[in-house]
């Protein structure tokens, strides 16, 4: 398995596991209907888990182009070959939304909230204030790359045995910093299934909420980045 194809099917595993339990709790006449918080914290970090365990020894398992980006910037990952991990990030994010959405689609169908619909594909804001859910995404992505980078070893790729640590981080950050905005922590896992909902047929579905889709991606890259910058004062501290 190639790197490229590696963060393509391991993306993909995330967001139909991830985006497969939120679909499960919020749309209607489904078995996991009101499921609430805990459900969906527990689906995302399953699908973190499922996502690295199997990619691992291939790509590292980046999954997220804040991880990238920040191990490009730690010297962990060539520049060069960042354009491919995001590339296939986001081709992996938008077929794993496809799978949830023909999975669910008689539910989605069956739902008449936009904003559950929505809810199913992106992230929003529990209040709508930009520069501070930008702010609550470049802290919960800071925390979130920073405990990765720490949990990796020196120059070395990210391990099968690395997914549970990375796992029990994703429910953490889920638990404790999700409520201002859904925990996007990965531009790939809200952009492309963003895209996704914009062009699928949904019955009844409202807009993409392109006025807030900046935020789920600057957020997190900014996380990440401070997180690999701040990284070698940690380690020599």
């Amino acid at each position: 398995m190639t790197p490229f194809s590696a963060e393509l099917l391991g993306t993909a595993i995330i967001i139909l596991f991830g985006n497969g339990v939120v679909a499960n709790v919020v749309l209607d006449r489904t078995k996991g209907n009101g499921g609430g918080l805990i459900a969906i914290t527990t689906g995302w970090a399953m699908a973190v888990f499922v996502g690295v365990y199997a990619t691992a020894p291939h790509s590292g398992a980046h999954l997220n182009p804040a991880v990238s980006l920040a191990l490009c910037i730690t010297g962990g990952l060539p520049w060069a070959s960042l354009p491919a991990y995001l590339a296939a990030q986001l081709c992996g994010a938008a077929l794993g939304q496809t799978l949830v959405w023909l999975m669910y689609r008689d539910h989605f169908d069956a739902t008449a909230d936009t904003a559950a619909q929505l809810a199913c594909f992106a992230t929003g804001p529990a209040i709508r204030k930009p520069l501070r859910n930008l702010l609550a995404e470049a802290i919960a992505t800071f925390a979130f790359v920073l405990a990765i980078l720490l949990i990796r070893p020196a120059d070395s790729p990210m391990g099968a045995l690395d997914a549970l640590p990375v796992a029990l981080l994703v429910l953490g950050v889920g638990l404790s910093l999700g409520g201002p905005t859904g925990y996007a922590i990965n531009p790939a896992r809200d952009l492309a299934p963003r895209i996704v909902h914009a062009l699928l047929p949904i019955r009844g579905k409202g807009d993409s909420d392109w006025s807030y889709a900046w935020v789920p991606v600057a957020g997190p890259l900014l996380g990440g980045a401070l997180a690999a910058l701040l990284l070698p004062l940690l380690r020599s501290a």
